[in-house]
């Protein structure tokens, strides 16, 4: 899956009280580490882009120092998301479930659980929505529920580390992986070596829905 951080923008409402607040949490800086790897951004790089000094950056990421609101907004525009990126939303417990107040569940449950109206998305400029389904980026693997507007792709050939595979769940997927076309169908699957240059687009004039998955992960 392409990695389009170039004008992207999270869907996902902003709330200055839920910023002030989270500037205290230690998980900011953990969360815009993974990020930036997952971009495959130095500290360096991130730095040059933002216009803040690499020190601080890092000083940002061990939770040994707190960005302004400034800083933040342009850390996150380094990264292609929007601030509230970096915020959870309320949660959504199920019924029978532990307290959901619990500030202990609360934090399990965003470890392992990603709730379907708590899904961070990025919707691109040209036609594809991204929906995070994995809780973050700190693992080893990143699974994502593509949507592909109708005739919307990446025409450019590219390629990176890792591998990936996917389920289109409806509509149809063209997929270009070194020198062979494929076209795929509701209920096809797909897998190969990142490395080898790839491309996709969606050839029809409904949406395109996929399950893709990444390792490592590229959001």
């Amino acid at each position: 899956m392409p990695n389009h951080h170039e004008g992207q923008l999270l869907t996902a409402p902003f709330n200055m009280d839920t910023l002030e607040m989270s500037r205290v949490d230690p998980g900011l800086g953990e969360e815009i580490r993974n990020l930036r790897k997952a971009r495959r951004l130095t500290l360096g790089a991130l730095a040059e882009a933002t216009g803040l000094s690499t020190g601080f950056i890092s000083q940002i990421e061990r939770a040994q120092n707190r960005p302004s609101v400034t800083a933040l907004f342009r850390i996150s525009r380094a990264l292609g998301v929007s601030v509230s990126w970096f915020f959870p939303g309320p949660e959504v417990p199920d019924s029978g479930a532990p307290d959901p107040d619990s500030p202990d569940q609360n934090t399990a449950d965003r470890s392992i659980i990603v709730r379907r109206a708590e899904r961070r998305a990025i919707a691109y400029d040209d036609g594809i929505r991204d929906e995070l389904l994995t809780p973050g980026l700190g693992g080893k693997l990143e699974l994502l529920s593509c949507r592909f507007a109708p005739g919307s792709g990446v025409d450019t050939v590219y390629a990176h580390e890792g591998e990936e595979a996917g389920l289109v769940l409806s509509g149809v997927l063209e997929l270009w992986v070194g020198e062979a076309h494929h076209r795929l169908e509701a209920g096809d699957s797909f897998a190969f070596d990142s490395a080898t240059p790839h491309r996709y687009r969606n050839p029809s004039e409904t949406e395109t829905i996929v399950i893709w998955a990444l390792t490592p992960p590229s959001f």
